[in-house]
């Protein structure tokens, strides 16, 4: 038969199951005295009829606060990781800073551990913000930075909540530097430089409160008028895009002009350089030549007259087609290369040597010759004559 069935021998907790169920208070009795004697307890009597109780003895309450102890100081083993900084806080005071590793810290609630990622890169946004230029225009803007904390201390407990801080300072700061420059600088050219200005102003601001945190880039994703007057500045860009292609193609065309206008003036100039070296020079040479005749002409007036005559006559007769002969005697026949004279007249004078003259048989070739220098010398002879008889 089961114990806990009616009529059965014996219930769990030593009694007689015939009276009906257990009494709760003998069995609240019977568990303290296991404990008792678990802890090393002594029984005491207790007055009533509700029975003894039990006290603990002194090594086990030590004992129980040494294992309590033990595991209240290990809860303030603490690792930092490589991208966190911990800081420590004494009754909400703070104490100190830790880098990455193992440290112990006093245990709650006498100290306090924050810990504080400095590594990680945060965001913050603001679009379509309507802001009125300089020009009185109004532009709308979207910005986004990326920060990070520079100092856990100072972002902990410096400021109530930096990151709402840092809203309100990059509001404020585009705002000042939006009103600062024309709507024209804003949505072209002006982009980068407004990130730039904005970027400082804000880092500034927050190092002036003391935030803790860094900006580290700042990007001002779009800057367009409103959406009722785009099509009309749409249109003005263009035309400014077009005036500025006129303006590059101009400065292209003249670049490639002046080098070549350079180029033909420079060229003209070391003509007109050697034109003159060569007038010079030969101006020089002339008066030289005329100086030098001159003293020539000193020395042996007649004789110098004479040269000069003949070399007048012989450049006057050197361009002449006619060919005069005067010869006393030899051959009746005498052969002259009048064709090879003419071709030959302006760069060839007539001399003594001249060897176009032969006569028509190899016979008499050097009695025709001797007879030809004969009537030129006579002809020479003759014109002298007159030209003294004229003086």
């Amino acid at each position: 038969m089961a114990w806990n069935e009616p009529g059965g021998e014996k219930d769990p907790w030593g009694k007689k199951n015939d009276q009906g169920p257990p009494d709760l208070d003998e069995v609240f009795k019977n568990i303290q005295s296991k404990l008792s004697g678990l802890f090393g307890g002594r029984k005491t009597p207790s007055s009533g009829s509700s029975g003894g109780g039990f006290n603990f003895s002194g090594t086990a309450i030590g004992f129980i606060v040494a294992i309590v102890a033990i595991v209240w100081l290990g809860s303030g083993i603490y690792i930092i990781q490589p991208a966190e900084r911990g800081v420590i806080t004494r009754f909400g005071e703070y104490q100190a800073s830790t880098l990455p590793g193992p440290h112990w810290h006093i245990p709650w609630p006498v100290e306090k551990l924050w810990r504080v990622n400095v590594d990680q890169n945060r965001s913050l946004r603001l679009r379509s913000q309507s802001m009125l230029t300089q020009d009185e225009n109004i532009v709308e803007i979207d910005i986004a930075i990326q920060y990070n904390i520079k100092n856990p201390e100072d972002y902990l407990f410096k400021v109530r909540d930096p990151d709402a801080t840092l809203q309100q300072v990059m509001e404020s700061a585009i705002r000042e530097i939006i009103g600062k420059n024309n709507m024209d600088f804003i949505i072209t050219e002006g982009r980068n430089e407004i990130a730039t200005r904005t970027e400082a102003l804000i880092q500034a601001t927050l190092d002036e409160y003391g935030a803790g945190l860094n900006v580290t880039t700042v990007n001002l994703e779009s800057a367009q008028p409103p959406e009722a007057v785009q099509a009309a500045f749409s249109d003005a860009i263009k035309a400014r895009e077009d005036e500025q292609r006129f303006i590059n193609e101009a400065e292209a065309y003249a670049n490639e002009i002046i080098p070549q206008a350079r180029g033909e003036a420079r060229s003209i100039l070391e003509e007109a350089k050697g034109y003159r070296a060569r007038v010079v020079k030969g101006s020089e040479g002339e008066s030289i030549r005329f100086l030098n005749l001159l003293s020539e002409y000193e020395k042996a007036p007649q004789v110098t007259r004479e040269r000069l005559y003949l070399d007048s006559l012989e450049g006057v007769l050197v361009n002449s087609s006619k060919v005069l002969l005067d010869v006393e005697g030899g051959n009746n026949i005498m052969y002259l290369p009048l064709d090879q004279l003419m071709g030959n007249a302006r760069s060839s004078p007539l001399s003594n040597n001249s060897p176009f003259l032969s006569s028509g048989s190899d016979s008499g070739s050097s009695d025709g010759s001797s007879s030809l220098r004969q009537g030129v010398d006579s002809l020479t002879n003759s014109l002298r004559s007159r030209s003294r008889e004229t003086r």
